[in-house]
């Protein structure tokens, strides 16, 4: 056995050992800042007029709270890195926070939101990238009052703050790959629409920067063209099921988005510490040891409707597959509880530079 199969053999074995329960620890951060989509929306669409909304059941089935307007049947992605950072709660959404409650940070996640603000329009209302930085931005005011204007007493508080930004896939989902309702696959090549992203995107993040944020972790967009919405549209070609036509246009994303984390780490953005997890990595990686990770279906949602339950979303109260645990996907677009704790914990945790980049979350939390 080489050093890489005895490393990933290691990272099954902590993985598997420590699947659905998250040992508590201490607080290795004072507060944890979210930004993304629905793969980390934990309820501020739920006010919203708008076809991407999760507050009805069965979403929620098997979390604790209920069901919240997280798009999945348990925890998100950050909900497991917040336990992992030892958060006795989980940052609640800010659409209802406000004063003293915003130190623990928030989340401004929002289902079907982009790197551009057009991004999900086809889906109704969404809170884009842009407009979440604005709100982290009151956030920021908000808590000056607290620090009396003390400016570097604030800096120095937010410095030990955790960000997380998962952007990207609705900007190719529900914009790029969408030319029946957006223009940008005529205006763009691939390549000319990752750079496009990538500039706004790199504004986006040197502004959260601006405003305070040291500590940033950026998630690379998933195999997108390998999940069940896919699979349910797309015939396969070139011995694949997914459509490779997504996968390699995100993987040019994905590679300039690698090296803005190394630019920024380099100087360009002083003092800060960025990690990039590679959500790629980590779903190829799952799928094809399925097994070893207790998976049996790794193709089809738990609920949906039509082919690989993957035509949309669940409906309300409909009824979910048998055994959750053993699914992948919980839906057309989203991963399950189970699913959601094995990334989590390989960005948390692995030694291992393929999952997170160039150190993990534990280390950059303990910087």
């Amino acid at each position: 056995m080489n050093r890489i199969q005895a490393t990933f053999l290691s990272i099954i074995f902590f993985i598997t050992a420590n699947r659905a329960q998250i040992q508590p620890q201490s607080q290795l951060a004072p507060c944890f800042f979210i930004f993304g989509d629905s793969l980390v929306d934990n309820g501020n669409n739920n006010a919203i007029l708008s076809l991407a909304r999760a507050n009805y059941r069965p979403y929620g089935i098997d979390f604790p709270q209920g069901t919240t307007g997280r798009f999945t049947n348990g925890r998100t992605f950050v909900d497991v890195l917040a336990q992992l950072l030892g958060f006795p709660n989980y940052i609640p959404p800010f659409a209802r926070l406000n004063g003293r409650s915003l130190f623990q940070g928030a989340n401004y996640a929002s289902g079907a939101a982009g790197i551009r603000d057009e991004t999900g329009n086809n889906l109704g209302g969404h809170i884009s990238m842009n407009r979440q930085v604005m709100n982290y931005g009151r956030t920021v005011e908000e808590l000056r009052r607290f620090f009396r204007g003390d400016n570097g007493a604030l800096g120095a508080y937010l410095s030990k703050c955790i960000f997380y930004s998962g952007m990207g896939s609705n900007d190719y989902l529900n914009n790029y790959f969408m030319p029946n309702f957006y223009s940008t696959a005529n205006a763009f090549t691939p390549t000319t629409y990752a750079a496009s992203l990538l500039q706004d995107y790199s504004r986006q993040l040197a502004t959260l920067y601006n405003l305070g944020a040291r500590k940033i972790v950026v998630a690379s967009v998933g195999q997108i063209g390998c999940i069940p919405y896919q699979l349910a549209r797309y015939n396969g070609n070139n011995n694949s099921r997914c459509n490779e036509n997504i996968n390699n246009a995100i993987s040019i994303f994905n590679s300039g988005l690698k090296n803005l984390v190394d630019n920024f780490n380099r100087g360009q953005l002083p003092g800060s510490k960025f990690v990039y997890i590679d959500s790629v990595k980590s779903s190829i990686d799952l799928v094809a040891n399925a097994a070893s990770y207790g998976f049996e279906v790794v193709d089809k949602g738990c609920c949906g409707v039509g082919r690989n339950n993957g035509q949309i979303t669940c409906l309300p109260f409909q009824p979910t597959c048998q055994d959750r645990n053993k699914y992948l996907f919980w839906d057309a677009f989203h991963p399950t509880d189970v699913a959601n704790v094995i990334f989590a914990q390989q960005a948390f945790a692995s030694k291992s530079k393929a999952y997170a980049y160039p150190i993990n979350i534990q280390q950059l939390a303990a910087m």
